[in-house]
């Protein structure tokens, strides 16, 4: 995953640019990146690795010495960026968020055009350099943009920094947000909409489906027209988005709050056996899904462990699973007195692998808890992500659900075996969750159901991208 800030103002654009850049910190864990552009100095650009440091602290030296009107930085999992290109077009910067599935294929393509790329240290090609190469094959940014959106298969958002402007390009299905801000110095493009909030703009407007604008100091002009379909990725709202962000109008927080309202509502309707003494959400995005729910039943809310932070990268960082599965365990700490002899309900946003909520639920357990009933914000997890995924590196049979199905069902399950497994009124869904709710040692497992998602969201069903839970585009 990644995000992205950009700004354009009548004056110097640096301290807006760094701050509105490290308001993206919990999208990425590896690189960061910033460009700027002035009249009298040209482009400037800095990328720092940020794997065992936080960006404030490596970006403070460019924060004093950068100087320019216009910048994008970004904040990422994989490429450094943004980078900077010379072309026919002349001298620009450009940032992405995305994914490309078919990036062997247009590499091919554009190799054979005698031109190179630069392999990064796992053999991959940048796709940030990908997307600027492709770009560059038309005669002007808006066709550039254009065909890279169209030939990408999966997708891609993107800022450019040019010496007239900005180019804003919101991925053509409108997967990944673009929000405006605006002051009276000028406007900014962000992926999330908080970030520049506390820096004096305010909210003007989101780029719509496959919009392109090119941002000033003096105005947003859009050039090319949002399409009037969109699938925006419902999972940002569920566990990406920052808790002050809004998509689309809806705000995270108030999202989740209302997922646990519905689950509070269907554990009423299904589970009235099931009596704990307290709610907990597993922190950070599991918080808002656990008072929703508590709100909504009348049990406690309470915190029966912290999350220790200050010095921790994010758990999935590492690139071994039993480290990922250590740091996840030495992160929460237990407070005893509130779990000893409680029955606890516990919601996190979802399970991925499981190991971390087996590992969680396991020191609960240790320090005293007589039960321990899972709940989560969002439906199983069935398929991994073609447009933007919790980690390249994650397969499909990584998910603890097809691990599951496949051993349940003695082979690796096809599309029609999948359509099963998503029906949570289906026969096999629940003992594929009776099995998962085993194997981590839950005293009861019950994940959202999809049609109560999207009613989370409130807003049309079919603006939504629910891919990962029922495999349709």
């Amino acid at each position: 995953m990644g995000g992205f800030f950009g700004t354009a103002l009548k004056g110097d654009c640096v301290f807006d640019l760094f701050f509105g850049t490290d308001y993206h910190s919990h999208l990425g864990t590896r690189r960061a990146g910033m460009a700027v552009y002035g009249s009298e100095t040209g482009f400037d650009k800095a990328i720092h690795n940020i794997e065992n440091a936080p960006f404030r602290t490596k970006f403070t030296t460019e924060s004093n010495t950068m100087h320019g009107t216009m910048g994008i930085g970004c904040i990422s999992d994989y490429e450094a960026q943004p980078i900077l290109i010379r072309s026919h077009h002349g001298t620009f910067a450009i940032t992405t968020v995305g994914k490309i599935n078919n990036s062997s294929e247009l590499v091919s393509k554009i190799i054979n055009g005698h031109t190179h790329f630069f392999e990064m240290q796992n053999g991959e090609i940048n796709q940030t350099e990908l997307v600027a190469a492709i770009i560059n094959q038309k005669e002007n940014f808006i066709e550039g943009i254009r065909y890279a959106q169209e030939i990408i298969d999966g997708s891609m958002s993107m800022l450019i920094l040019t010496a007239k402007g900005i180019y804003a390009a919101r991925d053509k299905e409108g997967r990944t947000p673009i929000c405006i801000g605006k002051k009276k110095e000028g406007y900014c493009a962000s992926f999330e909409s908080f970030a520049y909030l506390n820096l004096g703009y305010t909210d003007y407007r989101e780029l719509g489906a496959g919009e392109i604008a090119v941002i000033t100091p003096e105005k947003v002009q859009t050039l090319i027209d949002p399409s009037k379909d969109m699938k925006i990725c419902t999972f940002l709202w569920v566990y990406y988005g920052y808790p002050s962000s809004s998509y689309e109008g809806i705000s995270v927080e108030k999202m989740r709050y209302n997922c646990g309202k519905h689950l509070a509502l269907r554990d009423k309707e299904e589970r009235p056996d099931i009596k704990p003494d307290i709610v907990a959400g597993i922190p950070d995005s599991g918080i808002a899904h656990a008072v929703g729910y508590a709100n909504e039943s009348g049990i406690t809310y309470s915190r029966p462990f912290v999350k220790y932070t200050p010095t921790w990268p994010r758990s999935f960082m590492p690139t071994h699973q039993s480290k990922r599965n250590l740091i996840a365990k030495m992160k929460l700490i237990p407070i005893h007195d509130l779990i000893k002899d409680k029955k606890l309900l516990l919601i996190d946003d979802s399970i991925v692998r499981g190991t971390q909520l087996r590992e969680t639920t396991e020191f609960l357990y240790e320090s005293g808890a007589k039960e321990v009933h899972i709940r989560t914000g969002c439906p199983p997890l069935l398929f991994g992500c073609k447009y933007l995924n919790f980690s390249r590196s994650t397969s499909e049979m990584e998910l603890i659900t097809r691990r599951v199905i496949t051993e349940l069902e003695g082979r690796e399950p096809d599309d029609e075996m999948l359509e099963k497994y998503a029906d949570p009124e289906s026969p096999e869904y629940k003992k594929m969750v009776d099995t998962i709710c085993e194997k981590l040692h839950f005293t009861s497992l019950a994940y959202h159901r999809l049609d109560d998602l999207m009613d989370s969201v409130g807003i049309d069903p079919c603006k939504l991208c629910t891919y990962c839970w029922n495999g349709k585009e």
